[in-house]
This record gives C-alpha cells, structure tokens and sequence, in this order.
C-alpha cells in the first residue's frame, strides 16, 4: 500500500473531543500566544492539529498543535467563527511514537522545556525504551539524553550507562595524618602540575 501523508484527509472534529497529552514540553510565553490567536484570526487555522484519535474512549488527543487548541478555548470569537471544530490530521501510532512524534514537531520549530523533556525521557525508559530508541527517534545525542537524565535523578535510567572505573578506595592508612605530611602532599602535587 502506497504511504499517503495525513494531512491529506483532515476532518473537522468538535472541540470537546480532543484532549491535550500528558507529555508536552513545548511552552509558549504569553506575547507569542497573543501573536498566535491574532494570526488565527486573521488568517484562519491554516494547519491542522495532530491528533490520535482513541476509539474506544471517542477522543482525539493532541500530538502535536495544543496552542492552537487553546486559542479555540480561550476566545470565544474564534470558537463562535469556527463553530467549535478544529481541523485534526489523524495519526494512528502507538504511545512512544506519539510522544517521539510530539518532541520532533517541537524541536522542529526549536522550542521545548527542559524538565518536561526529561520527564519524556523517563516515560520512555519506563515503558521499554533505550537509549538508542529514544536518540533515534526524537533527534538526540546521548550527551543530551544523559543531561536530561540526570535532571530527574533517578537511578533506574542510567541502568544502560557504562560508568569508568577511573577512581579507586583509598585506605585511611594512606591519607596523610598531620598537618606536615599534609603540606608535603601538597608541595608534591603543586611540583607535579608545574611540570606539566
């Protein structure tokens, strides 16, 4: 079967059933929200939201276009002019991909917050994914996996990690004991640096 792109069968879908994800880290400051609903209603919607539509509950849930959706929410002049629809582009993918979906649109238009992408991250990790799954599909190296991993501080996310075994126990017996020896460390490490 030939791939046939989504935006190719957008439906109009009444707002009281689509919902937001729980997992978008894309944030809009209120100058850019303001810019957004006077471009909607000068222009129209010109693209639709993307969306998932969940048939057993009867929902469409937002991947990605959720500032658009609120525009619709928070002014009833476009939601009047619009009689309460929104165009919806309808992908049919499972939760990882959604959540992979959401974070490329985002980062597409070069906007995220960073502790809600860690917490995707995490959600990934939770429901199986790697490391290399997640910098596969949502366009990260693993420097910035890593970075967004340790901003939850959670052990169970770095259980992929190979860490260096570089540094070694030292022996109380080895430290030095008084304030002498201490200095002639510290003469040592000075003398070794200045070599360098």
């Amino acid at each position: 079967m030939k791939f046939k792109s989504p935006v190719y069968h957008v439906v109009a879908v009444p707002i009281d059933k689509i919902v937001p994800n729980t997992y978008n880290p894309n944030t809009v400051a209120p100058p850019e929200m303001k810019l957004l609903y006077d471009s909607i209603k000068q222009d129209g919607y010109t693209m639709p939201i993307v969306c998932y539509h969940d048939q057993e509950q009867d929902q469409y849930i937002i991947v990605d276009g959720f500032h658009r959706y609120r525009i619709m929410l928070d002014y009833p002049d476009i939601y009047e002019r619009e009689e309460g629809k929104l165009p919806v582009s309808i992908i049919d993918k499972p939760l990882a991909e959604r959540m992979a979906s959401t974070i490329r649109h985002n980062r597409a238009r070069g906007s995220h917050d960073v502790d809600l992408m860690s917490n995707i991250v995490q959600e990934l990790h939770d429901i199986g994914r790697s490391d290399k799954w997640i910098a596969q599909h949502l366009g990260m190296d693993k420097d910035e996996i890593l970075r967004l991993k340790q901003l939850t501080g959670l052990m169970s996310l770095f259980k992929e990690t190979q860490f260096s075994r570089a540094w070694r126990p030292v022996d109380d017996e080895d430290l030095p004991t008084d304030k002498q020896e201490k200095n002639e460390v510290q003469i040592e490490l000075e003398e070794t640096e200045e070599e360098m």
